[in-house]
């Protein structure tokens, strides 16, 4: 699946969820709510998964925990809180920057309006999305 048709799919599926649930819900029952409908579809999910981070020259430093890595190539960071900041925004670049993975949804389901924005990592830039 191309990577916008499958940001789509986690973009409607989050509202949906948010729809049902609405906030007020620890950040994992979004995620195992999430994890879960993507699945229903036919999307490889996977939970918590290890990411390797590595240095500017390639050596692996060590693992972070991804809250949700979609078809072994979107990164979905999961917040559950009355709105995002640049901490947040910048955990997912930094994510998204050691682990060289290009693609990153960051989405909160804690305030009253879904929040979804999308990442993309280039070799020097970052870029944002709706």
């Amino acid at each position: 699946m191309e990577i916008n048709k499958l940001c789509d799919v986690v973009r409607e599926t989050s509202f949906a969820i948010h729809t049902y649930h609405r906030h007020g819900h620890l950040e994992k029952i979004y995620e195992n709510a999430l994890a879960h409908r993507l699945q229903k579809l036919g999307l490889k999910v996977a939970q918590q998964h290890p990411l390797a981070v590595y240095d500017e020259d390639g050596t692996e430093l060590g693992v972070y925990y991804a809250d949700l890595f979609v078809e072994e190539r979107l990164i979905v960071e999961l917040k559950a809180c009355k709105t995002t900041t640049d901490e947040h925004v910048a955990q997912l670049l930094g994510y998204l920057k050691s682990s060289r993975i290009h693609d990153g949804l960051l989405i909160n389901f804690g305030a009253s309006k879904l929040f979804v924005k999308k990442y993309v990592m280039g070799f020097d830039q970052v870029k944002e999305g709706n």
